[in-house]
């Protein structure tokens, strides 16, 4: 068992991103004498607010595999309050739990927690009761796991804001523009303004580099990381904030219309507007989005810059759409290159 065990450990640490990661450490756990069961658990909220948990990844027929679908999205998610004694451990601030089904099996679950909130929880179940070396060898493994989660976790944030990095970005982005192109396709044309689609959003800080200049780079540091505060409490759990490097960030807002998407923009807009920045004062912030699916990735990105750059040319503290600025003829159409490819 020893030299098996050590084995998979050095596989878990092994890979680059989370998913294999998981799969690798729900593999050395089922692998264990005993274990009939084993589950990588996402815990998240709704945008009613609604706790939810869904099994992500799992085993089955003897093999561990997991699923594409987002959770949000998963038919499969249930309430957290139905999984009655893991809800009371995650209420507990737990770091180990275990219970008894109803069927006799015996549950251990360990949530992996970032500062205050629980995101993950591994679960396993086998017939027998967990003994204390068995509990030992799990929570050894669950070490390893949580320590290599928090590194991958490290490297896929910006260092100052705690948003995600761009190279996160750009993995992100890439597959959300397949998954929205092949909607687009699947719905030949019907989409309109109240049709949930997903949108990119390019964002900049108006005038950073006088920030800068007149207050120093601490107090510009400390606007950086504001407005990321702002950001992340602007939008929904299912949309995606990202830090892109100086003074700019960018939001992929998914699944909602056009009409809440210039909403929750311009919600945005206004709550940067509004506050007031320690020593510096009143910022304003300038915002161009575009909608996803209507070309290859560069392009889409070209647009909400465009888009962006005309809110800055035009007087800044302004949210602009590419496709009203189409209308408008302020653009002509781009060419479309299938062999362009992203960055």
């Amino acid at each position: 068992m020893q030299p098996l065990l050590l084995q998979n450990l050095v596989e878990m640490t092994a890979h680059r991103d989370h998913l294999r990661l998981e799969v690798s450490v729900l593999s050395t756990l089922f692998k264990l004498h005993g274990v009939v069961r084993v589950r990588a658990l996402e815990l998240f909220a709704m945008p009613d607010g609604q706790h939810c948990v869904r099994a992500r990844t799992w085993s089955q027929d003897g093999k561990v595999q997991s699923t594409d679908t987002e959770a949000f999205y998963d038919p499969q998610r249930v309430e957290l309050s139905s999984m009655v004694e893991l809800a009371q451990a995650l209420r507990q601030r737990a770091l180990i739990a275990s219970a008894v089904q109803p069927d006799g099996q015996h549950v251990l679950w360990l949530p992996l927690w970032r500062q205050e909130t629980a995101y993950h929880c591994l679960e396993i179940m086998q017939s027998s009761a967990f003994s204390p070396s068995r509990i030992d060898v799990i929570q050894g493994i669950f070490g390893v796991y949580h320590n290599y989660q928090s590194l991958l976790d490290y490297s896929e944030r910006d260092a100052l804001t705690g948003l995600l990095n761009r190279k996160t970005f750009d993995e992100q982005f890439l597959r959300l523009s397949l998954q929205e192109a092949q909607d687009s396709s699947a719905a030949q044309g019907a989409l309109s303004d109240e049709s949930p689609r997903q949108w990119l959003a390019a964002i900049d800080i108006d005038h950073f580099k006088r920030i800068n200049d007149k207050f120093g780079h601490l107090y510009g540091d400390e606007v950086l990381i504001l407005v990321a505060n702002i950001l992340r409490s602007s939008f929904d759990a299912k949309d995606r904030v990202f830090r892109f490097g100086g003074e700019e960030f960018v939001v992929l807002l998914r699944s909602v219309s056009l009409n809440n998407a210039r909403k929750a923009l311009e919600r945005l807009r206004t709550a940067v507007e509004s506050y007031e920045f320690p020593q510096v004062g009143r910022i304003t912030i300038s915002t161009g989005f575009a909608a996803m699916g209507s070309g290859a990735p560069v392009e889409i990105l070209g647009q909400a810059d465009q888009a962006l750059y005309h809110a800055k040319d035009s007087g800044r503290n302004k949210t602009c759409f590419y496709g009203d600025m189409m209308q408008q003829g302020l653009v002509a159409p781009q060419m479309t290159n299938d062999d362009l490819e992203l960055f």
